[in-house]
């Protein structure tokens, strides 16, 4: 048997019926039972349905986190069709590609996108607020093969255009449980969701609630506070990045976390030495992990009782997948790993040979097996959890008429872990707030340099004309 003719069940369907009274979602005190959901799953497919959405077509969305962002995977499984998670911080002509690449049968929207929308330049797709929809009397799909694709999340390439990641329901499945077979999956567990939905990070956690049969808790954004309440009010894993962590730190004060917290995930890039000793000094059950876009989430992470001894590490690829290092660089195999880049074939065959995944992230191997993330691929800058590729920066600095060239390079930050640095020769007086300006007309806000070095003279290039990052970088010390 192939494992495409694997089908996979309706994960929030089985749990309805194997446990109706179990609580499968939070959301600001809200709470709904996996039969509750398994109803609203249901009565969201059909109306999304009424809309003309069938098998096989996509959806995306551009949602903040919220109940519906939470329920509409589930419901669009039902329908055969697959969620396309936009950015809600992306700006109109970004938006507007992604779209156009995407090719969505329908865009759902909430409250605070809905206007977002109605203002920009997206025209190609039909624009759909749930609350006030009708429901179509529609046939219900409960199991799916393997290769289905649940998902097309976009994640920057080093070209500086996104691609668009293809997910399928084994990716999920297969993320979900090497994770309970690291971390372990108790009856009581509530995973807090603060991570944005519509990154890899957040979708994941829904699925792999609905999997476990846990309580999947749902924050609007993070704000330490809330988080810290939650914690308090039973949360047992968190999933954070450092930045994250320490504003938690900072709120909580001296205050102890209750037992009941038995994980802090921490991602998003290598974490300050500083920030794991605090942890270690309070009790804090941080664990990193490391993880992509294409890898659906998790590829290794430390188990609790490893976070002490091998503070640094990434941990050990989560079971049943492989790591290895070729060149210098991290490479992934097993069915985890991402069906492809969608629309983007020659893209797709660069990244994945021989079934291995080419990350692009530098690291190593040490002698136990444990891994470590030297950096979050070459070029790549990592703010406040957020990927920032320079290629897709420098291409909107160097549209300036004033600028000849410019490198963008990432500079430690206490903060954010990095912050974004420009290095800028011009051809005539231009300020930096011009330029800052010009930037923000065409990126997301993080992705928008924060400080800006002008050069009299050439950048240093290789032999081969490659801009010399690392020296752009030591300058930035």
């Amino acid at each position: 048997m192939s494992p495409a003719s694997v089908s996979f069940p309706d994960w929030l369907a089985s749990r309805a019926f194997t446990n109706p009274e179990r609580s499968a979602l939070s959301v600001d005190g809200q709470r709904w039972t996996y039969a509750q959901l398994d109803g609203e799953a249901t009565s969201l497919a059909r109306k999304i349905a009424s809309f003309g959405v069938k098998r096989g077509d996509r959806v995306a969305t551009l949602l903040h986190n919220q109940a519906i962002a939470a329920i509409l995977p589930h419901a669009l499984l039902r329908l055969g069709a697959t969620i396309v998670p936009l950015n809600v911080r992306l700006t109109d002509r970004e938006l507007a590609w992604q779209v156009e690449n995407a090719a969505p049968r329908l865009m759902i929207v909430d409250e605070r996108t809905r206007s977002l929308i109605q203002q920009s330049a997206v025209k190609s797709v039909d624009v759909a607020h749930l609350a006030a929809a009708d429901e179509a009397d529609v046939g219900m799909r409960f199991d799916h093969p393997a290769d289905f694709t649940l998902a097309i999340i976009y994640t920057s390439g080093t070209t500086g255009r996104p691609k668009g990641a293809i997910l399928s329901v084994a990716n999920f499945w297969w993320s979900a449980i090497g994770s309970a077979l690291n971390l372990g999956v108790h009856d009581d567990d509530r995973w807090m969701l603060c991570l944005p939905m519509f990154h890899v990070g957040g979708l994941s956690i829904v699925m792999r609630a609905a999997i476990y049969g846990i309580e999947a808790s749902i924050l609007d954004g993070f704000d330490a506070a809330r988080v810290n309440a939650g914690i308090d009010g039973g949360g047992t894993i968190v999933s954070v990045v450092a930045v994250m962590l320490d504003r938690m730190i900072e709120q909580r004060g001296n205050r102890p976390y209750p037992p009941t917290l038995r994980c802090v995930l921490l991602g998003g890039g290598p974490a300050p030495s500083s920030l794991l000793e605090r942890c270690e000094k309070l009790g804090i059950p941080a664990v990193q992990t490391y993880g992509l876009t294409e890898t659906c989430s998790q590829v290794a992470t430390l188990s609790p009782d490893q976070a002490r001894s091998h503070r640094g590490a990434a941990g050990k690829p989560i079971y049943p997948n492989a790591i290895r290092i070729r060149g210098g660089e991290i490479e992934v195999r097993g069915p985890i790993v991402m069906q492809g880049y969608f629309n983007e074939p020659e893209a797709s065959s660069s990244a994945i040979r021989d079934g291995w995944l080419r990350t692009g992230d530098i690291g190593e191997i040490d002698s136990e097996g444990f891994l470590r993330v030297l950096d979050r691929r070459e070029d790549l800058i990592v703010t406040g959890g957020e990927n920032v590729y320079p290629a897709e920066v420098e291409a909107v600095l160097t549209a300036h008429d004033a600028v000849i060239e410019a490198a963008v390079v990432g500079s430690e930050d206490v903060t954010w872990g990095q912050r974004v640095v420009a290095f800028v020769r011009t051809s005539a007086p231009i300020d930096a707030e011009s330029l800052d300006e010009h930037c923000r007309a065409a990126l997301a806000g993080y992705k928008v340099p924060r400080e800006f070095r002008f050069v009299a003279s050439p950048l240093p290039r290789t032999a081969s004309g490659k801009v010399r990052r690392n020296e752009l970088r030591g300058a930035t010390r």
